[in-house]
């Protein structure tokens, strides 16, 4: 009789991907967001950096992975697109999908490009003009 291997990984998890700061109050507000989040949905939500800060990006995912996620959600915290966006955070998740067969890794889109962005925006406008 073959004895059974661990249970196949089935949760998900959101690595929040920033670009990492020397200014530390600029790395501890990315942590504070993504502790927000967390607290707001349902699968766990960890902080990653690019560059500058810790956890790195691979180490964010190989977490999730070794916390059991089946899926590792990676979504960037970047405005706009640029080489980090199009260029070192696919090739990010390309490794790490290579390094966890039978995981799925998924980068989501940045939410530079989000309509609601533009309602925040004038939001912000309005507020500074008293409206």
């Amino acid at each position: 009789m073959a004895v059974a291997g661990p249970p196949a990984p089935t949760s998900v998890a959101v690595v929040v991907a920033a670009h990492g700061s020397r200014a530390e109050a600029a790395n501890l507000a990315h942590r504070d967001i993504v502790d927000a989040l967390d607290a707001r949905i349902g699968p766990p939500v960890t902080p990653a950096f690019l560059e500058l800060a810790q956890p790195s990006i691979p180490e964010g995912i190989d977490a999730a992975v070794a916390a059991g996620a089946a899926t590792v959600l990676v979504l960037p915290y970047f405005l706009h697109p640029g080489r980090h966006l199009s260029d070192d955070l696919p090739a990010i998740v390309a490794e790490a999908t290579d390094r966890h067969p039978g995981h799925q890794i998924r980068l989501l889109e940045s939410f530079g490009s989000d309509v609601r962005l533009l309602e925040l925006l004038a939001a912000q406008v309005e507020a500074g003009l008293g409206l």
